[in-house]
């Protein structure tokens, strides 16, 4: 029976965390609250209060899940392919593929959500900007490995490039949301491939 329950709870605690990403992506992590959650999941307020205690402790564990989540649909699957270029270029489909597909109904969670704090100190904003700088180690930490592969130009910084790839990505996010405009993320890609062979040593072509 307690089994039963501590599953119960799980679900309970995942579906509130599920629904609070995307009603972030939308409205921001101020626009949450645990009667509005309780009501859109029908379950008592009393029990998602049971599970986060405050506000504040709501908006860190949806940061949390969308991290999760973004791991799961971007980096993961990137990382099942070879190291070096092929990897890197795999880390920049899945981002796009994970913008343009609407995991999260407002796109990408994390462009909303620092636009809201990057201007707010506080453990939410050192959250958000712990989450963002762990997906740039993850494109540095790529490009480094196709450096030593000698795919890439041993004298291009991987923090510029990184830089430069997210900025695109994130760029592409926003006129998606702005314009309804989905071509935006194959303009995107192309402009990022086009980066990466001006990076690329030999006769590499991005495809």
């Amino acid at each position: 029976m307690t089994d039963g329950r501590l599953a119960r709870g799980e679900r309970t605690r995942a579906a509130v965390l599920a629904r609070a990403a995307d009603i972030a992506s939308v409205e921001g992590l101020d626009g949450l609250s645990i009667g509005r959650l309780a009501a859109g999941l029908e379950v008592s307020k009393a029990g998602v209060y049971a599970h986060f205690g405050s506000k504040e402790e709501l908006q860190l564990a949806t940061i949390r899940a969308a991290s999760d989540r973004f791991v799961d649909e971007v980096v993961a699957p990137a990382l099942d392919t070879p190291d070096g270029l092929e990897r890197l270029i795999a880390l920049v489909d899945r981002w796009l593929a994970y913008s343009r597909s609407g995991v999260f109904r407002g796109g990408c969670f994390f462009f909303s959500v620092a636009a809201e704090y990057d201007a707010k100190p506080g453990r939410v904003r050192d959250e958000i900007a712990g989450a963002h700088q762990r997906w740039l180690a993850v494109y540095e930490a790529v490009i480094g490995a196709a450096q030593r592969r000698g795919e890439l130009d041993p004298a291009v910084d991987p923090a510029t490039l990184a830089f430069e790839l997210d900025a695109l990505g994130m760029a592409a996010n926003l006129r998606n949301q702005l314009f309804d405009d989905p071509a935006i993320f194959d303009r995107a890609r192309s402009s990022m491939m086009a980066r990466l062979q001006a990076a690329a040593t030999g006769h590499q072509t991005m495809v």
